[in-house]
């Protein structure tokens, strides 16, 4: 593969590689020995970095993937009888092969539409209905943010929302895989898309955002952390050598480069989405307003981006078309991929 072809992807954000601030912090923690498990210097600064970028003094833990951060985070909400409200386009409910269902022990995913992959007020209420023991007890109401269609949900979109999940006797969890690009879109505090907004547990993504590997579970309600050590290693995502998912958080967090990558891969979102506009038969599917852009696109210009080596997924129907951008998305690659779709549909 030749150096444009690496440098222009658009598949996922996942697919980039390590911002040097984390990998700088990565390679000093493998200065020598240090004790295992999350009993070391660097897991514990990396805890009080996260507690410091909420404000917040509550438990937070560190899992390598995020759909080990998601469904630990729902069974330590759900039991075996209950139920989880979601997006029907939820990564917790489309994309990881029934992780929270088996972690819980069988909590059931209650899926419901929404404009935008948003969960809204009206949608939740018609499906949080508890029956009698013949039917699962909502417990849970599960957002992601920013959404599976690159939209964000504003402060108080997400206070309604947690305000009716409370009233029912149910506990919000909060997919952040890409919280970083909606704390950047929204120019806001951490804490406004979080606690402030009634969230209990959010698994803090950092892999989508230049960090090797590795989420942080921030338990606002510090009640749900309850045992949750054991329910880590139980499910053997306690890392042995646990500094090296710390470290990188620690260099990320403390400097700000976290918001600002985000900020980066925000900008040539919109760098991308802006030009599409211009192109003929090229029909946005959702606002651009984090690091996606969802585009309806004529299955020639597909066809013919794939030919020119072009890597995204068609994620919505047949012509549905997701443009991710990361960390290091260069304003180059963009313009080249639109240089490129503007061809194809002329």
């Amino acid at each position: 593969m030749s150096a444009d072809e690496r440098s222009g992807q658009f598949a996922s954000d996942n697919n980039a590689g390590i911002a040097p601030e984390a990998l700088e912090a990565f390679v000093r923690a493998n200065a020598g020995h240090a004790a295992g498990y999350g009993n070391d210097r660097w897991t514990r600064e990396a805890a009080d970095a996260v507690r410091r970028t909420f404000d917040a003094d509550v438990p937070v833990y560190f899992v390598p993937t995020g759909t080990a951060a998601n469904a630990l985070a729902i069974a330590s909400i759900c039991r075996p009888t209950d139920a989880v409200v979601c997006h029907e386009f939820a990564h917790v409910n489309v994309d990881e092969c029934g992780a929270c269902e088996a972690a819980s022990g069988g909590a059931k995913l209650l899926a419901v539409a929404g404009p935008g992959a948003k969960v809204t007020p009206e949608a939740f209420a018609a499906r949080a209905v508890a029956h009698d023991e013949h039917a699962s007890r909502p417990r849970a109401l599960s957002l992601t943010q920013a959404t599976e269609l690159g939209t964000v949900y504003a402060p108080r979109e997400l206070g309604a929302l947690a305000d009716a999940a409370h009233a029912r006797g149910m506990k919000v969890h909060l997919d952040g895989a890409r919280f970083a690009n909606a704390v950047a879109a929204l120019g806001c505090a951490p804490a406004d898309l979080a606690q402030r907004a009634g969230v209990d547990v959010l698994a803090f993504g950092g892999t989508k955002n230049g960090l090797p590997f590795g989420e942080a579970l921030v338990f606002f309600d510090a009640a749900l952390a309850e045992e949750f050590a054991r329910r880590r290693k139980q499910a053997g995502h306690l890392a042995s050598k646990m500094r090296f998912v710390a470290a990188p958080w620690i260099a990320m967090l403390e400097n700000g480069r976290w918001l600002a990558y985000a900020a980066h891969a925000n900008a040539m979102a919109r760098r991308l989405a802006d030009g599409l506009a211009n192109v003929p038969g090229a029909v946005l599917i959702a606002p651009t307003q984090a690091n996606g852009v969802f585009v309806e696109l004529p299955p020639r210009v597909i066809e013919g981006l794939r030919a020119r080596g072009w890597r995204f997924y068609v994620f919505v129907g047949d012509t549905g078309c997701r443009f991710m951008c990361a960390w290091d998305t260069a304003e180059r690659d963009v313009d080249r991929l639109l240089a490129d779709v503007a061809a194809l549909a002329g």
